[in-house]
């Protein structure tokens, strides 16, 4: 992974709401907003907004995980001048 790589986790969750895994299913698609502090609810991620990823495996004799992936979302480049990254990679 590098720096501004997007993960799916191709989440598959349980029938009941509290096994909902993904930030999409937890907002049932956007239409129930999730209350994330006591003034604040996102139906989906908002520049600025920081993400923290943690994940673990874990039984009674052990526990695993692989730390914090931590991530600020940003606001969308401006078009009107590309730069010479992806576009560029593209046309090979």
């Amino acid at each position: 992974m590098r720096i501004g790589d997007l993960l799916g986790s191709g989440t598959i969750s349980g029938k009941s709401k509290d096994s909902r895994g993904s930030m999409l299913e937890l907002s049932w698609g956007g239409k129930e907003p999730i209350l994330i502090s006591e003034n604040v609810s996102r139906s989906f991620l908002e520049d600025g907004d920081t993400v923290i990823m943690r994940g673990c495996a874990k039984s009674e004799n052990y526990k695993i995980g692989f730390g914090s992936c931590i991530g600020q979302v940003l606001g969308a480049r401006d078009q009107s001048h590309k730069s010479n990254g992806l576009h560029k990679c593209l046309r090979k």
